[in-house]
Formats: C-alpha cells, sequence, structure tokens
C-alpha cells in the first residue's frame, strides 16, 4: 500500500492512498492549523473502527442475522505526554435488529479481532483493547450485552 499527504495551507493536508480517495487532514489553531478537518491520530481510530465494523456486518450478514443498525464506538485513552500514544481502547458493538443471536455476534466479533481485521490484529501489538456488545431490539430495548473475551488455550 501506498499513501501520500499534500500540504494545502499552514497545516492542512489532503490525503490520498491506493484507492485514489482523498481526505483532508487538519489540527488545531494552537499548533497552527485551521480546525477544518479530522486529526491524524483520529484516523487510526476510525480506521481501527471501520476495519472491524466491516468484518463484523459481513459476517452477521452471512449468517442471516436480522440487523437493523450497527454502530462500533471506539474509545481510546491517551497517554499524557507526547507522542501520547493511545494506552488502551474499549471497542463497543452497538446493533440494533430482530432476534440477533449473541452467539453470532460473539463469533463475529471473535473472527474479526484474530482472523480478519489487520488493523486490529496490529494495534492490538501496541496497546490492549476491550471489545463489548450491546444487542437492542426493534424498539431500543437492550436484550443481551457482554464482554467477548479470547478463550485461552
Amino acid at each position: 500500500m501506498d499513501a501520500k499527504v499534500t500540504l494545502l495551507d499552514r497545516m492542512t493536508f489532503t490525503g490520498v492512498a491506493d484507492s485514489g480517495h482523498a481526505i483532508k487532514i487538519d489540527t488545531t489553531s494552537d499548533v497552527g492549523g485551521d480546525d477544518s478537518a479530522v486529526r491524524p491520530i483520529e484516523l487510526i481510530a476510525l480506521g481501527l473502527a471501520g476495519c472491524t465494523a466491516m468484518d463484523v456486518i459481513s459476517i452477521l450478514r452471512k449468517k442471516r442475522q436480522d440487523v437493523t443498525s450497527f454502530d462500533v464506538h471506539v474509545h481510546a485513552d491517551r497517554a499524557a505526554e507526547h507522542p501520547k500514544v493511545f494506552t488502551k481502547a474499549v471497542i463497543t458493538y452497538e446493533l440494533h435488529g430482530r432476534n440477533v443471536d449473541e452467539t453470532a455476534v460473539l463469533r463475529a466479533i471473535e473472527l474479526s479481532a484474530l482472523r480478519y481485521c489487520p488493523a486490529q490484529a496490529m494495534l492490538s501489538k501496541a496497546f490492549p483493547m476491550d471489545l463489548r456488545y450491546e444487542i437492542f431490539d426493534e424498539g431500543g430495548e437492550l436484550v443481551k450485552e457482554g464482554t467477548w473475551e479470547p478463550l485461552l488455550a
């Protein structure tokens, strides 16, 4: 994979990778930016969320789960001192649907975490991640919630 960022103005860049789709990147005004776009560190969290979300929803669709709404939240703690790396993350899979099977959700999370999501595989080597899920019915009532944990061999 190749990626390139090009300076537009002050601290605003346009980034393009192999897909050819551009994304604007900026920072806060206190460090010379215009606060006009996503921050580079936010792209890492968004990449993690998007990568695992695509895996999980794809697997659930193959398992014929009736998911009507799906969000993946990433909360990442950061070090207080520079370079302010991520020190821990909590990924929460929020699913709404009709008769969504908890076992299917757990298996989808497992496959994403252990087999398919390169962002998760790479970043889990740098900081721990807790993987949580919340399953709601169509009316928004919480049906099941829990944490996925790998089986210890």
